[in-house]
């Protein structure tokens, strides 16, 4: 979905000082950085000769690593000028951030291409870390027009184009369809969690699994995955730019929650992948990524069923967010880079390309354009995630805007959900920290 700012009166977030340290304190990149007026003027490619040689940073989402290699080497075969590394550059989006930020303060080794997360690319973009690509896309013929529109949208600010959409997912909801069939239940996911909470006790008396439902890590981007529940309940991490998290319906919504582990016992929070534990059977269903359903079909021993995201007593739908990653150029890498990362950019982001990608790891294709016929035929569950896209709702401000925030919902989702902290003074501390951080380094940049 579009980004849910108000792009003319929000000015890029830069330099040092206070919000650097907050968010040095959240355990994230330093935000500081060159201003990002530097990156958002139009460069000219003009007799620019691409570079030799790039590389790519990725975390492979999706257990992707070797769709990635394929792509490339259909890219040397079509381009054997231009030579791309793949470069493993963490396990997760986290760890990509930290060496892309070590590599800017170093001013040196810096990719030709990165994987930008939903909550980092506009960091990156704010700091003058990353160029927009509008002359690229000129130059080079992008059909931005062909990208699903919700997608493309997502990296589109001041009427630039600062990254375009690569592993793209919504989270879904994963069932057993054996254990639900054996509870006596609907070959379906529930409409709300209200209607689960009824079905649960079934499953946990038949099925022989740990739980009836477990929650995603919380070190797995619990602020992402709990927008649901909250959105639900008729709460939210934030309302634009206020901060609702201890409101009444946002505390009911965790405390139903913290109740469905402790008090009604049917459900658990996964130590590590939630995906892997339904897969294992550890577990009768769960919430996971889009990006997570070829690993959890190849690993599973059973009948896997998956569905639209579960709505609460206020609200059946939207409740589902957009999520994943994009591609973007750094501004710290010379013109012949930048031209030849952007002509990888969009060889990988072809229709042709983006369906094989989806095929290989569950992630919605980019393009509309993609042939998905074949991909549909041997992996129908993709189509739920593609069809879930019409009812997707943009994310909270407070998630993907604020740096570190989504840190700060993480370790509250944990006092919550594991060590069965007092919900509301949990959401209470949240909203005064996402306050300050809001206070330190966002508010002083908006336009009056």
């Amino acid at each position: 979905m579009a980004l849910n700012l108000d792009r003319r009166h929000f000015l890029g977030l830069a330099g040092a000082g206070a919000g650097a340290a907050a968010l040095s304190a959240c355990g994230g990149p330093s935000t500081a950085g060159p201003a990002p007026a530097t990156a958002a003027a139009d460069i000219d490619f003009s007799g620019v000769k691409p570079a030799a040689s790039i590389d790519f940073w990725s975390n492979h989402p999706g257990k992707s690593q070797d769709v990635e290699k394929a792509i490339i080497e259909k890219f040397h075969a079509k381009f054997p000028e231009i030579k791309v590394n793949l470069v493993t550059a963490g396990a997760n989006y986290e760890e990509i951030a930290q060496k892309f930020q070590t590599s800017q303060a170093a001013k040196s080794g810096l990719p030709g291409l990165v994987v930008l997360s939903d909550v980092w690319w506009f960091r990156y973009y704010s700091n003058g870390n990353i160029i927009a690509l509008d002359s690229l896309i000129k130059q080079l013929d992008v059909k931005v027009d062909d990208f699903q529109k919700s997608l493309i949208a997502d990296y589109q600010y001041e009427d630039k184009q600062w990254a375009l959409p690569y592993g793209r997912s919504t989270p879904l909801f994963y069932y057993n369809k054996d254990h639900f069939k054996a509870a006596g239940l609907p070959d379906r996911a529930p409409k709300t969690w209200q209607e689960f909470a009824e079905w649960a006790p079934k499953l946990k008396a038949s099925s022989g699994a740990q739980y009836a439902y477990i929650y995603p890590a919380l070190a797995g981007y619990a602020g992402w995955t709990l927008q649901n529940n909250l959105w639900g309940w008729g709460g939210s991490w934030s309302d634009e730019w206020k901060f609702n998290c201890d409101s009444a319906e946002s505390v009911a919504a965790l405390q139903w929650a913290q109740d469905s582990i402790f008090k009604d016992k049917w459900a658990g929070v996964s130590s590590k992948e939630a995906a892997d534990d339904f897969a294992a059977g550890i577990t009768s269903s769960t919430i996971s990524s889009t990006g997570s359903l070829l690993g959890v079909l190849k690993s599973a021993k059973f009948n896997v069923g998956v569905g639209y995201l579960p709505g609460g007593p206020k609200n059946e739908s939207p409740v589902c967010p957009t999520g994943g990653a994009g591609l973007g150029i750094p501004s710290g890498v010379s013109k012949e880079v930048q031209l030849a990362a952007a002509t990888f950019l969009k060889f990988m982001t072809e229709p042709e390309n983006t369906a094989q990608f989806s095929a290989a790891t569950g992630y919605m294709p980019t393009r509309t354009s993609a042939d998905m016929t074949a991909v549909l035929a041997a992996t129908p569950q993709i189509k739920t995630a593609m069809d879930q896209l019409a009812v997707t709702r943009v994310q909270d401000n407070a998630r993907v805007f604020l740096p570190g925030a989504d840190q700060e919902m993480a370790k509250s989702a944990a006092a919550i959900l594991t060590q069965q902290g007092d919900v509301q003074a949990t959401m209470t501390a949240l909203k005064a920290t996402l306050e300050g951080i809001y206070t330190k380094d966002v508010k002083p940049k908006l336009k009056s």
